[in-house]
């Protein structure tokens, strides 16, 4: 793989469930301990595409919180075997003991309180200047040609977009203006990583990562980026089965989704401002597939006995031929952390190989992978992955990747 270089990978939310079991997979992988499972990229369709391997990537990153708050992470970390963790666990405590400190401005309350004691208040460039310096304080360290930014934190209430997110201009403006109000911590990080030339991802629901105005400096720059909030659940299932009832016409009168969640996403989510970001990512799916707006509702509640485990309870009304009205139910039952470290190697993956190929701006043959896929309006699961496969059709051809 002589082409492919040196990558370093810097999670935003680093002592977190998923970035610990990103990291922790990583490590697994490298040491032969577990299959690739659920990684998209070692499936046959990708064979023969040169992605570089989790096994080589180096991990940074940066929380809010203290580097104790990794040892309770690593005590909850349930669904990985024992015997794994006892293997890579002298690697995964260097990681969670090298953290840059994180930013949580104009994040609400209930991340405000994550942070640490000591963390006093900067303006929106200082800030930036900080994150930038992080980033390239990372790459020298460990001799990097390319980073990748992945941004695992905890949901952020809704940011309400304006004129001035639309325009480079206008949004730089706003940050010289350090008019902290109309931008989210979200917003300086991936601001500080396309600054910095590093591909960047948005796991997470928080709206105010990838503005307009952030998108067009990622295509002007040449960086590749892509989002929003990672589909590993409910909304996964939801974008596979609508289609089904759209192809059959069968109405669908109701679906309702009951979700609850431990862990600190689940505690985040308890918070009524932080839970609309989240609902406002997963309820939209439907009237996109049906094109038309069905009686639906989410609900998220927070069970902390639960930790990493999720469980999501869908019922879904339809009404068939002459009127008939008939149910459907289903319940998916998973780790959170489980579901998503795998795809967040993907997206590493595909992100490196698209600065590689020098391709810019977002990276639509991912949707498949997210709830609110950027620039991106048909749901439907399968014509998302048709979109995945058609790419990596497209590099076979060219003899590339």
């Amino acid at each position: 793989m002589s082409s492919v270089k040196r990558t370093g990978v810097y999670l935003i939310g680093a002592l977190g469930s998923i970035a610990s079991t990103v990291v922790a997979g990583a490590l697994a992988l490298k040491k032969k301990l577990t299959a690739p499972t659920g990684m998209v990229t070692c499936s046959q369709i990708f064979d023969g595409i040169e992605l570089i391997e989790p096994a080589d990537f180096v991990f940074g990153g940066c929380d809010i919180r203290t580097e104790a708050d990794s040892r309770d992470i690593f005590e909850r970390m349930a669904p990985v075997s024992p015997a794994i963790l006892m293997e890579i666990k002298p690697e995964l405590d260097e990681f969670h003991n090298n953290i840059d400190c994180g930013c949580a401005g104009n994040c609400g309350e209930a991340i405000e309180n994550l942070v640490y004691p000591a963390a006093k208040e900067k303006s929106l460039e200082q800030e930036i200047e900080n994150m930038r310096a992080a980033l390239r304080s990372f790459r020298r360290k460990w001799g990097l040609d390319e980073v990748i930014v992945v941004n695992l934190a905890s949901t952020e209430p809704p940011l309400e977009l304006s004129e001035r997110h639309c325009e480079i201009e206008s949004f730089q403006k706003l940050i010289a203006g350090n008019e902290a109000a109309m931008v989210r911590a979200s917003t300086l990080y991936s601001y500080a990583a396309i600054v910095e030339g590093c591909p960047y991802i948005n796991f997470t629901p928080s709206n105010g990562a990838l503005l307009p105005a952030i998108l067009k400096m990622a295509a002007e720059r040449g960086v590749p980026v892509m989002g929003n909030d990672g589909k590993t659940g409910e909304t996964l299932v939801k974008s596979a089965l609508a289609p089904m009832f759209a192809w059959r016409n069968l109405e669908v009168m109701s679906w309702e989704g009951f979700n609850i969640l431990g862990n600190m996403d689940g505690r985040i989510l308890d918070h009524p401002e932080n839970r609309e970001s989240k609902i406002r990512t997963k309820d939209h799916v439907l009237s996109k597939i049906l094109g038309y707006s069905p009686h639906s509702s989410v609900s998220i509640g927070y069970v902390p006995s639960l930790e990493d485990q999720k469980t999501a309870w869908d019922f879904i009304h339809f009404r068939g031929f002459l009127g008939a009205k008939m149910s459907l139910q289903f319940i998916w039952q998973g780790y959170d952390s489980i579901l998503a470290a795998p795809l967040v190697l993907d997206l590493v993956r595909f992100a490196e190989l698209a600065k590689r190929r020098a391709e810019a701006g977002v990276m639509t043959h991912l949707a498949s992978f997210f709830k609110a896929p950027v620039g991106v309006e048909n749901h439907a699961l399968q014509d998302q992955f048709r979109m995945l496969t058609d790419y990596a059709g497209k590099l076979r051809r060219e003899g590339r990747g």
